[in-house]
Order: structure tokens, then C-alpha cells, then sequence
């Protein structure tokens, strides 16, 4: 995985504009945060193989990024990304890595199912 470029990502996003997608997000603080430590909030959202189609995505900040995809019931929305998939041509796979490089948070768009 690369560090994100905004300007390449954007045009993936839009290449898979208008089409039907399966979307693959989640997030989590880490299983096990709050045994290593009391004062941390163990938290995970797991979503995989739901089917999506938007109209209008975007990403955006300064980095991490956030990724907006507007959809005809709402939005999906994403935020934390650090890097990006370079080799897909048909899926878009990001992801956010916290400082220590463990995984915080993956947003996957595929035509395929994951």
C-alpha cells in the first residue's frame, strides 16, 4: 500500500461512480485496547458484501483523509484513511494505520464480492 495521493484516488472513486458495488468497511480501536489499557473505549464496525451504488464521492483533509460517497438512501462515510491500493484497477481499497502501523479503519469498493 502508498501513502494517499487525493488527486489519484479521486479519479478512482469517480471511475466506479454510478455503478454497482459491493462495499466492504470497518473500523475498530482494537479488540483488545481496553485490557492493555482501562481508559481506552474498545470499539468495531464490520461491514462487508453490502451492495452500493453512488452518485457523488469525494475525498477530502489534509491527511488522514476522509472519503464521502453519496448514495440514493444516504451517504457512506469514511474517515482516518492513510493509504491506498495502487495496483487495482476496479476496486478501490483504503485503508487508515495508526502509528504503529496497525490497521484502524478500511473503506473497499469492488464490482466483485471481497
Amino acid at each position: 500500500m502508498q501513502l494517499i495521493d487525493k488527486s489519484i484516488v479521486q479519479t478512482m472513486i469517480d471511475r466506479l461512480k454510478e455503478r454497482e458495488l459491493y462495499l466492504h468497511l470497518e473500523m475498530t480501536s482494537g479488540a483488545y485496547a481496553a485490557h492493555f489499557d482501562s481508559s481506552k473505549h474498545p470499539a468495531a464496525t464490520f461491514v462487508t458484501n453490502a451492495g452500493v451504488r453512488y452518485s457523488q464521492g469525494s475525498i477530502s483533509g489534509e491527511g488522514p483523509y476522509r472519503v464521502g460517497l453519496k448514495t440514493v438512501q444516504g451517504w457512506v462515510y469514511s474517515e482516518g484513511l492513510t493509504h491506498y491500493e495502487e495496483t487495482e484497477q476496479e476496486r478501490l481499497i483504503l485503508a487508515g494505520h495508526d502509528s504503529q502501523g496497525k490497521l484502524v479503519v478500511a473503506l473497499q469498493l469492488s464490482l466483485e464480492p471481497f
